[in-house]
C-alpha cells in the first residue's frame, strides 16, 4: 500500500516515514499543495495523510480540489484544533481528522480502518458487524447476537449512515443531510433523540456506549469490528 504524506514540517516527514514503513507501507513525501496535487494524480496513492497549513494553499482545498474526482481516502493531521476546522475538513470529504501531536499506534490504527472501508466501499459489502451487532443493509435488517431488532425507518437510515462509514467520524451536518434533508441541518435535536434511541435499542450499556461513539461537538462514529 502507497501513501502520500503531504506536510511541510521536515521532522514530521522525518518521523512518519520510517514508521509507516516499519509497519509495511510504501511512503512518498510532498511538501506543499502543488506537489499534492500532481502526485494524487499521477502517482495513484492508496491514502494521503494531509497537513491543513501547507506554505502554497489550505489543505480543504486540496479536499475539495481532489474530491471533485477521486475517492482516496484522507486522513487530516493537523495542529488546528477547533472543531470548525475538523468539522469543515470532514463535510468536504475526509474520511479522518488525527491531531498534532499524535501517536503513531493512532495513526496507523486510523489508516488501516479508512483503507478496509475502502476496500469495503469497492467490494460492495452490504453487512457490517461489530460487538455482536449485524447491520445487513441488503435486507434493511438489524440484529444483536442472532436476535432481530426492530428499528422505525429514520433509526435505520442513521445507523446505515453510519456503519456506510464505520470507523470513520461522520458529521452532524452530513447525517442530518442525509437522514432528514438539507432542510434539516441545524436540527440537532433530532439527531440526539434518534441516536439515544438508538443506543437504548443496540448498545449493551446505553449510559456508557460502545457501539456509537460521541465525537464532542463533531457528530458520532460507529466503532469498527477491529
Amino acid at each position: 500500500m502507497h501513501i502520500l504524506v503531504v506536510d511541510d514540517e521536515p521532522q514530521i516527514q522525518r518521523f512518519l516515514k520510517p514508521a509507516l514503513i516499519a509497519a509495511g507501507y510504501e511512503v512518498t513525501p510532498a511538501v506543499n499543495g502543488a506537489d499534492a496535487m500532481r502526485l494524487i494524480a499521477t502517482a495513484a496513492p492508496d491514502l494521503v495523510i494531509l497537513d491543513l497549513g501547507l506554505p502554497d494553499m489550505d489543505g480543504k482545498d486540496i479536499i475539495t480540489k481532489v474530491r471533485e474526482w477521486s475517492k482516496v481516502p484522507i486522513i487530516v493531521l493537523s495542529a488546528r484544533d477547533r472543531e470548525t476546522e475538523k468539522i469543515a475538513a470532514l463535510d468536504l470529504g475526509a474520511d479522518d481528522y488525527v491531531e498534532k501531536p499524535f501517536g503513531i499506534g493512532e495513526l496507523i490504527a486510523r489508516i488501516r480502518t479508512a483503507l478496509r472501508h475502502r476496500a469495503h466501499d469497492e467490494g460492495n459489502a452490504t453487512r457490517f458487524e461489530s460487538d455482536g451487532l449485524v447491520i445487513d443493509t441488503l435486507k434493511r435488517l438489524v440484529s444483536r447476537n442472532g436476535e432481530a431488532i426492530r428499528v422505525t425507518p429514520k433509526e435505520y437510515d442513521l445507523l446505515a449512515m453510519l456503519a456506510r462509514h464505520a470507523g470513520r467520524v461522520v458529521t452532524h451536518r452530513q447525517l442530518l443531510t442525509s437522514v432528514w434533508g438539507p432542510a434539516h441541518v441545524e436540527d440537532l435535536h433530532y439527531l440526539r433523540v434518534f441516536i439515544g434511541q438508538l443506543r437504548t435499542k443496540i448498545e449493551r450499556d446505553p449510559a456508557n456506549p460502545r457501539i456509537i461513539q460521541t465525537e464532542p461537538g463533531i457528530g458520532y462514529r460507529l466503532r469498527d469490528e477491529e
